[in-house]
């Protein structure tokens, strides 16, 4: 169809209704440059203000994911994915994807950067040595069905809708809009040809969703817009306001995974939540019918040593160490200056902000202050006090892993007033608040 850009922006204004071949044209035009700038950004705000129905949040995303490759699969399993809406010491990513492939699934997890205080699967994965995530779609396609899991960065023409309405939103004021974060989030994943999707939404003060309100808005949007384009689709709404692990930094993390694949231990939230992800994604794709005793297989592909098998060949296919999985403490790089961060006061840990402890990251190099930094993947904090711990004169809130004495005096500033200490008990959230299943 011939589309006319000042046409469809009148109607969202007006809020009449959008035909899928106008969303599909519009977003036809982001990709090709027949619509401007000014028109794009007129498009957002319309949308932030007016909201978008259901028939035109899904016809939006299936238009922004057709607007670049699509993948198809020919797999003897199904093809399924995870998605986190970002959160602090979260690198469930890296602890699913190769245990789902251990059971028989098939992972092709196209993922992303850190943004903003948040890290990024991405990043965590690159701080191993030689390990590059940019790779061709025939190679990512070699990778998955060999070792059963890959994990990638989006090539330019996935989505290319997205990247160019992405860009507009950051500049507009128009990031908020929970139908654009809908389309955004979908469009990528679903061009990855996925037969079932679970989205990891995050809610407290770590997330970019701070309300348990906000976040079931989301949830609810992402999981009737998937299920609406075709993908079965489930959304757990977790707990942000601790961290996932006890670390925050790229190679840190990475620790913690490793730890848990090779000690065998699948314990603590890192390992809860990748098994109630899991367990979900199984029974979305038919290959279990209870949760429970689904999330139990990806527990026991942690402890037996077979997510690790995997984990280790994704890594070597990706141009990481053959031996990372034998020779990982060696492998990884350390931060020059550690020092304990201990309380202004005794007591037990009673609330963080989130956003700040992934600040301190940020602000020592382990994230992006502007798109082209380069990440010092070695700092960062690690041995974080939970919620509820005691800590004092020998009970620390954290360690510091710095590149100077000067970042690290200035972590420790921060993070004394980053975490909160009190003399009572606390109430300690659950990390998993609700599950949305279609």
């Amino acid at each position: 169809m011939k589309g006319d850009a000042r046409l469809i922006i009148a109607k969202l204004r007006d809020k009449t209704p959008l035909s899928a071949d106008e969303l599909r044209w519009f977003a036809t035009g982001l990709a090709n440059g027949d619509v401007s700038d000014a028109q794009a950004g007129a498009f957002a705000m319309a949308a932030l203000l007016n909201g978008l129905t259901d028939p035109e949040r899904v016809a939006l995303t299936l238009a922004m994911r057709d607007s670049g490759d699509v993948l198809n699969w020919d797999l003897p399993g199904p093809a399924i994915d995870k998605h986190s809406t970002g959160g602090i010491g979260d690198a469930v990513s890296l602890l699913l994807a190769p245990a789902l492939a251990a059971v028989g699934a098939y992972v092709p997890m196209v993922s992303g950067r850190g943004l903003g205080h948040t890290g990024g699967t991405l990043d965590k994965l690159e701080s191993i040595p030689g390990l590059d995530t940019e790779v061709s779609e025939d190679r990512f396609r070699q990778i998955v069905e060999h070792v059963g899991c890959a994990i990638v960065s989006a090539t330019g023409a996935i989505a290319p809708a997205d990247k160019r309405l992405y860009a507009i939103r950051d500049v507009s004021g128009t990031v908020e809009s929970i139908d654009l974060i809908t389309a955004s989030i979908l469009s990528k994943k679903l061009a990855a040809g996925l037969d079932a999707l679970v989205l990891d939404v995050k809610c407290g003060s770590g997330a970019f969703m701070k309300t348990a309100q906000d976040a079931r808005a989301l949830a609810d949007s992402l999981v009737s817009t998937a299920n609406g384009a075709g993908c079965r689709t489930a959304a757990l709404i977790t707990d942000m306001n601790q961290p996932c692990c006890p670390s925050l930094g790229n190679v840190l993390e990475v620790m913690e995974v490793m730890e848990a694949l090779t000690e065998g231990d699948a314990s603590g939230a890192l390992c809860d939540l990748a098994a109630d992800l899991g367990g979900a994604l199984l029974v979305l794709s038919g290959q279990a019918d209870d949760t429970g005793l689904a999330a139990g297989t990806i527990r026991e592909a942690i402890r037996d040593g077979s997510a690790a098998e995997r984990f280790g060949r994704m890594v070597a296919e990706l141009g990481g160490p053959a031996d990372f999985v034998e020779r990982w403490e060696d492998r990884l790089p350390a931060a020059p200056v550690v020092i304990d961060v201990m309380p202004l006061r005794p007591g037990v840990v009673s609330s963080m902000d989130g956003t700040a402890m992934g600040n301190v990251v940020v602000h020592m190099g382990g994230g992006r202050m502007t798109s082209g930094d380069e990440i010092n993947p070695a700092v960062g904090l690690s041995n974080v006090a939970a919620l509820g711990d005691d800590v004092g004169p020998d009970q620390p809130l954290a360690r510091v892993h710095a590149a100077s004495l000067a970042d690290a005096e200035m972590a420790q500033q921060a993070l004394q007033a980053a975490m909160s200490v009190s003399d009572g008990p606390t109430e300690i959230p659950p990390l998993i608040h609700d599950r949305i299943f279609p």
